[in-house]
């Protein structure tokens, strides 16, 4: 008999995960539901999954694997009613969220009736959303996360990461706790403090109109994760509460150091400072995917002049290459215009620059 996957949640990340498994595993049937009936059913229609479902209970009795690809609120209710269901007793569910502890400790109630539930976090995604962004590689050379609960066999986590082999991921096994902290340094606090700065410069753009014209370029480049789903971003927060709360006290004591560093006004210390943090950032993996996703873009001087953009834009799609977004950085009349293209790989961003320069473009990757 056909082996059959559950994916409650067909967007970007549901989606995603559907063609990976169906690249693996060609003989599964993978059926799909979410509160978005229409999204549902346009995943159905691009062969995303094999058939959209008006409801999941009775198909989830009949699954072998649930992957609830759901927000996190969402994640912990539908656990309740996964566990009010006659399961295959070999089933695995596990879920995406980018929170652990609070949705391992619901996932006792289904724990407790035999079940296995092993969280998961993909981590990358996209500034798109719905299933028309699905994409089989979305996650390659992603970090995996996998949280399995105490007495999970190590039998049931090969299990899970052979059904999800077809990402192209790098899983990574950890606590929940482990988990909630790791993400809280490097993701949930830098949206959380990139917000802050949003805010502070909107109150300055109150009194001031030159502020927001002056925050147009480089000041949206390095605040662009404040543009993430404030409904995504108010679970995180109310889930990883614990972790953030410890990472601000530590933040607010940076803060204050930096405080003295400035008025006690000693250039030797602020040369230090900064030089620190470059050496320590400029150290970082640069092709590696991490907890934010990167943005891979491409600088293209083009002449100002009718149909340049078009132009551009029409080289890619002929060699079916895909842009998450296009910017013109500068284009005045009578001089070269900047043109900003972002792909969502650095493979898409070399294909792009090579096509480019033989169109006669000249490119380049920093401003």
């Amino acid at each position: 008999m056909d082996k059959r996957v559950l994916i409650i949640g067909v967007g970007l990340i549901g989606g995603s995960i559907a063609l990976a498994i169906k690249k693996e595993h060609p003989g599964v049937y993978i059926t799909g539901y979410d509160l978005n009936e229409q999204n549902c059913r346009l995943a159905e229609k691009m062969n995303i999954i094999d058939e959209c479902l008006p409801s999941f209970e009775k198909e989830a009795a009949a699954s072998d694997l649930i992957i609830l690809a759901c927000p996190v609120e969402e994640v912990e209710q539908k656990i309740c009613q996964l566990a009010e269901l006659p399961l295959k007793p070999e089933a695995i569910i596990t879920d995406v969220g980018s929170t652990k502890v609070k949705i391992m400790e619901k996932s006792a109630v289904l724990r407790e009736k035999g079940a296995v539930f092993i969280g998961g976090h993909p981590m990358a995604g996209s500034h798109k959303s719905g299933a028309g962004s699905a994409r089989r590689h979305l996650f390659e050379n992603a970090f995996y996360i996998l949280t399995p609960a105490g007495n999970t066999t190590e039998e049931k986590v090969c299990e899970l990461k052979s059904w999800l082999k077809g990402t192209g991921a790098n899983f990574v096994v950890m606590e929940p706790e482990e988990h909630d902290m790791v993400t809280g340094v490097v993701s949930h606090l830098p949206h959380l403090i990139a917000t802050s700065i949003v805010r502070q410069v909107k109150k300055h753009a109150g009194v001031n109109e030159r502020v927001r014209w002056l925050a147009a370029g480089g000041f949206r480049d390095i605040t662009r994760i404040a543009s993430s789903s404030p409904a995504m971003w108010r679970d995180v927060v109310k889930h990883n509460q614990s972790s953030l709360l410890s990472l601000i006290d530590e933040w607010i004591d940076e803060m204050e150091y930096v405080k003295d560093l400035v008025q006690s006004g000693d250039q030797d210390d602020i040369y230090s400072y900064f030089a620190d943090a470059k050496k320590f950032r400029d150290a970082l993996p640069v092709r590696a995917r991490g907890a934010i996703d990167a943005f891979y873009d491409l600088y293209v001087d083009v002449l100002d002049k009718p149909g340049v953009i078009s132009h551009v834009t029409a080289v890619l799609a002929e060699k079916r290459i895909s842009l998450t977004n296009i910017r013109i950085i500068e284009a005045r009349e009578d001089v070269f215009g900047v043109l900003r293209l972002s792909f969502q790989t650095e493979e898409d961003r070399e294909k792009a620059q090579e096509c480019l320069i033989k169109n006669d473009y000249e490119t380049y990757l920093n401003m």
